[in-house]
């Protein structure tokens, strides 16, 4: 172990961060005493440098999350190959000459997470939201062979609006992600407006949020019979694969 001992997460409004409580529990676990995990709640991206500012000798790695997970890009000195296709980065390492190499493990937790519940009948996929955790959904899509869409509000060329999707949309697609932050802790009544009695026992329904464990998006998936499964095991799974990618 090198004598970094500092890790921590970047985002805006993470007061209720996974990463902190799982880093911290996982670094008493291992009895590394010395390793602390802190949240870096910035306003916003122009602050990232500042937060490094003479302290970059102490860091070891960093998580990234909403919002900044494609605006952090330019403060990076290199992205690994899959980070660099996607442009969203979710892992920085720090070098030991302080150099900041962005990585996706977005990729690696979702794909591993959605896996055991795929079977043949499952070739197109949703995805809700245009964010940065949307463009790693589609990568791993794609590597699995999967064809996608994406749903926002506003016009995308390999897309629909929300308005637009009807009872044919939905039966074509079999697999309907949320990578919206809709239905986040607090705010749980909220859900993204698509015509949800289109869903049937066929279909997969999986949201990225993990507070509340079943959203209001999951719940009416599941009234409808579909297999839902929310974001937890993706988050537990990234971040094992950021310690891994931290300790490399």
């Amino acid at each position: 172990m090198n004598n970094r001992t500092k890790f921590g997460l970047v985002g805006k409004d993470i007061s209720y961060s996974f990463s902190k409580k799982y880093f911290t529990e996982k670094f008493e676990k291992l009895n590394l005493k010395n390793l602390k995990y802190y949240n870096f709640d910035i306003p916003e991206i122009e602050e990232f440098p500042f937060l490094l500012y003479h302290k970059e000798e102490n860091f070891r790695g960093l998580n990234v999350t909403i919002p900044y997970k494609q605006s952090i890009l330019k403060y990076l000195d290199d992205l690994s190959a899959d980070a660099k296709e996607i442009g969203a980065v979710n892992t920085i390492k720090v070098t030991n000459d302080n150099k900041l190499i962005g990585y996706n493990t977005d990729i690696y937790g979702f794909t591993n997470a959605i896996k055991p519940l795929l079977n043949a009948q499952t070739k197109n996929a949703l995805i809700l939201g245009t964010g940065g955790a949307s463009k790693a959904i589609a990568f791993s899509l794609k590597k699995l062979g999967i064809g996608f869409k994406f749903v926002s509000r506003k016009i995308n060329e390999n897309g629909f609006l929300y308005h637009e999707l009807n009872k044919e949309i939905i039966e074509n697609h079999q697999i309907i992600i949320n990578s919206t932050p809709l239905g986040t802790s607090p705010n749980t009544e909220r859900k993204p407006e698509i015509p949800y009695p289109f869903i049937t026992k066929n279909h997969i329904a999986f949201d990225l949020i993990y507070n509340p464990k079943e959203t209001a998006f999951l719940k009416e998936a599941k009234k409808q019979g579909a297999i839902v499964k929310n974001g937890l095991e993706m988050l537990q799974l990234q971040a094992e694969k950021s310690w891994e990618i931290w300790n490399s």
